[in-house]
């Protein structure tokens, strides 16, 4: 190819570069919303075989994604109720809420009674139906206990409506008689430790990750109280919700993208200054980089439709292996010296690179083959930002440098030099051995050291702040946190209730035991029709004979108008479940009802309350059909676990791959020098690990994975340009080191990451490219390099 041929080509990369930038910027900032998705929950795979669980376990963790808790609490009780009003009021006028509820409309608790009273001889307690059961009930023994007792304060009945106290038992053990949060002057109120809490909540105009909605609740939140807690001293208010988790997992990417990004990019410019003495290298490096990692996103979100917070810390890494392409061939123009030609060049590095860039596609292509979308996107933006990064070499270098450069500095290829004699001369023959054989026996204890943890917990941290608060929130109001539940299905309605009281009845064990705090499920509030029938059976004797009714209820003093209503009564109509789904009193439970038409039957969720171990929820739910307990961290914890499994077969499948390429370049003799250096980094990476007490996770392994795949490039750039070389020994193995440091500079910082996922990774890849880094030299000759 002549001049005009590179200019050509160079001209067409530019273009297309330009176009592929701006289409990146259209879908980054021009569709009026952001594709960067802060929903941890989005990058987690689905994991139940089920595929009405999974779509319940989806509407469980969004119901309340929008919705804002606020706990504000005083020792003093007319502050705490005057700081939530004022809360309230403030936040209402801010139209980033959709609504705000801190006062309730006046409200007559008898509204809660009346959708029950027509049925009140259907809806029995267990606790009324085993004393019903029994031969020797007494019905003037209930009575009397129901006349003399206190009264009501609650969701009370009235006395002549409920004369035995049946309805009133029943009503006692609905979710809003359970609730510790009470109306008190029209604000929900709950007491502990002499302070009072009162509750506000918030529904967002709009959602929890969009970056706008976050940046103004928060602002106004912060506003709000700042200025509640200044007019109304010793108040302190509690948080939670979707909205502060999302906000606090973007504030701490965007911390490891400018640690990870702003340091290594410094790090990297001060290295090539000081090894290539010319700005015009580190431009060139960085340009070459760049145009891998914007075509890498630009791919990304089109593929993908968003950009996950973790592809993006992960793309800051990326910046030390794009830039190894171009270090390889700015090493080759500085090592020719006067006589370099770019086409000449070009041809001396296409081998290794193409050869590195095949074993690095190869190794995140083994990664994208994992059924989680975070690690696929991770994939995709490796694979695209590698091939542009290194196109970009063949294509639009060799245009931009025409004319000869400074050799390396002479420090970096002197210190190298003697690295490489060190490390050859200590690893060639009866030396080499005895240090493989130290080098195994301080492997072996860190090894068995090893362990393994997939709990998927251990790979996020929210902030430890948030976390209490919402602990002491669910602790005070009682609410649950929906991450365990049991889905019930039946072939109707009515099978469906029928299953979950049968699931009721072991969960009451449970509760009785002290085991767990309680369950919230559609049966408690609406009996099968079964057990409404069964209510009116075990009641029909007690009506048989009126006259006997009317003497017992005159005998207790009641008025004649008042008995005959109560006779005229019975018997009721059975409580439907369409109907009270329909009522105002519904209106909360709603989203337990997943529908009568779903997969060919029907289907809701019992929610269990408190910290109960899933063993525990399992077993209750042994041998009872239709009924399957949810429990979506396990499921993700054991998703984790089956792919760290594979994750260390895919390893050695890698290994295994890699070896015909190699055995064709190199012959079958030289596949393990060459080989050595990162299967060996991976033993030591291993080693050190265990030493760590770090417990295995899939991260590890996948980042195994990239050691194995730019351990495997190091050594090809080695045994490939150490021939070109001769008149400078240490040169190639400089412009190694230069990759290596570049990489350890990006990768490594990984380490520092908020995220511990990332964090797991980022240590890994420094222990395994420093090791593999060291150990390159044994893939050449060491005969060559000591002559």
């Amino acid at each position: 190819m002549n001049q005009r041929g590179l200019w050509l080509r160079a001209g067409w990369f530019g273009a297309a570069t330009l176009l592929i930038a701006l289409l990146g910027a259209w879908l980054l900032f021009g569709r009026g919303h952001s594709p960067i998705q802060t929903d941890l929950l989005a990058m987690l795979p689905a994991t139940e075989r089920n595929p009405l669980a999974e779509v319940a376990a989806q509407r469980l963790a969004h119901a309340n994604g929008d919705r804002v808790i606020l706990l504000v609490a005083n020792a003093d009780d007319d502050r705490a109720k005057a700081a939530a009003r004022q809360l309230g009021q403030a936040l209402t006028k801010d139209d980033v809420f959709a609504s705000v509820t801190a006062e309730l409309p006046p409200f007559d608790l008898q509204q809660l009674v009346a959708p029950y009273l027509a049925h009140r001889f259907s809806l029995l307690t267990d606790t009324d139906r085993t004393a019903l059961a029994q031969a020797d009930y007494d019905p003037t023994k209930t009575l009397a206990q129901r006349v003399n007792e206190p009264f009501v304060t609650g969701v009370g009945t009235r006395l002549q409506d409920d004369p035995f106290g049946w309805l009133q038992h029943w009503l006692d053990q609905q979710p809003w008689s359970r609730s510790p949060l009470l109306p008190e002057d029209n604000l929900l109120t709950a007491h502990r430790d002499d302070v009072s809490y009162v509750m506000v909540t918030a529904t967002l105009n709009g959602s929890s990750y969009d970056d706008a909605i976050q940046h103004r609740a928060l602002q106004a939140l912060d506003q709000a109280e700042q200025t509640v807690e200044h007019d109304q001293p010793g108040t302190r208010i509690l948080r939670t919700g979707a909205l502060f988790y999302a906000a606090a997992a973007r504030a701490g990417a965007e911390h490891d993208v400018h640690l990870v990004g702003v340091v290594s990019t410094i790090g990297i410019a001060l290295l090539l200054l000081g090894v290539f003495r010319s700005p015009g290298p580190l431009l060139l490096a960085f340009l070459s980089t760049a145009v891998g990692v914007i075509a890498a996103t630009t791919v990304s979100v089109l593929v993908f439709g968003q950009i996950y917070l973790l592809t993006l810390v992960f793309g800051a890494a990326l910046l030390g292996e794009a830039v190894d392409y171009s270090i390889q061939y700015l090493s080759a123009r500085a090592n020719a010296g006067t006589t370099w030609e770019p086409r000449q060049g070009l041809r001396q590095v296409r081998p290794a690179l193409l050869l590195a860039l095949g074993t690095s596609l190869l190794g995140y292509a083994l990664l994208g083959l994992v059924p989680f979308s975070a690690l696929r996107q991770m994939a995709c933006f490796a694979m695209t930002g590698m091939a542009v990064a290194c196109l970009s070499v063949f294509w639009l270098l060799p245009a931009l440098l025409q004319r000869p450069a400074k050799p390396l500095s002479n420090a970096s290829v002197h210190s190298a030099m003697h690295l490489q004699k060190l490390v050859s001369g200590v690893t060639s023959g009866r030396r080499g051995a005895l240090l493989a054989i130290v080098a195994l026996a301080l492997a072996v204890p860190g090894w068995w050291q090893l362990r393994h943890d997939d709990d998927v917990h251990l790979l996020i941290a929210p902030p430890v702040a948030l976390t209490q608060q919402e602990a002491q929130i669910r602790d005070i109001t009682g609410l649950g946190n929906g991450t365990q539940f049991y889905l019930v299905q039946g072939a109707d309605a009515e099978q469906v209730l029928q299953r979950e009281e049968a699931l009721e009845q072991r969960l009451q064990h449970l509760v009785d035991t002290n085991q767990l705090q309680g369950w919230l499920g559609l049966a408690g509030m609406v009996p099968s029709l079964q057990r409404q029938r069964s209510n009116q059976s075990l009641l029909a004797p007690l009506f048989a004979q009126p006259d006997r009714m009317r003497q017992w209820l005159s005998g207790a003093g009641f008025r004649e108008t008042d008995i005959d209503a109560f006779i005229q009564a019975w018997p009721d109509k059975p409580l439907d479940l369409q109907t009270w789904l329909k009522s105002p009193i519904a209106t909360p439970f709603r989203y337990l009802w997943m529908g009568d038409d779903v997969r060919d039957g029907a289907a809701s969720l019992v929610l269990p309350q408190g910290d109960t171990s899933s063993a525990l929820l399992q077993q209750a739910a042994t041998d009872l059909p239709g009924v399957t307990l949810v429990d979506k961290p396990a499921s993700i914890s054991e998703l984790f676990g089956r792919y760290r499994r594979y994750a260390s077969i895919w390893l050695v499948a890698a290994i295994l791959l890699i070896v015909p390429v190699f055995g064709w370049r190199y012959g079958w003799r030289g596949v393990p020098r060459v080989l050595a250096p990162p299967v060996v980094g991976i033993g030591l990476t291993l080693a050190a690990l265990g030493y760590l007490h770090q417990p295995l996770t899939l991260f590890h392994w996948m980042a195994l994975m990239l050691v194995l795949g730019v351990g495997a490039n190091y050594a090809v750039f080695l045994r490939e340009g150490e021939p070109h070389v001769t008149h400078r020994p240490g040169a190639m193995y400089a412009s190694v080191l230069l990759s290596a440091i570049t990489a350890l500079l990006s990768f490594g910082l990984l380490s520092l990451s908020s995220m511990p996922a990332l964090r797991d990774f980022g240590l890994t890849l420094l222990l395994g490219i420093g090791f593999t880094a060291l150990l390159v030299p044994t893939s050449a000759d060491h005969r060559a390099i000591s002559s």
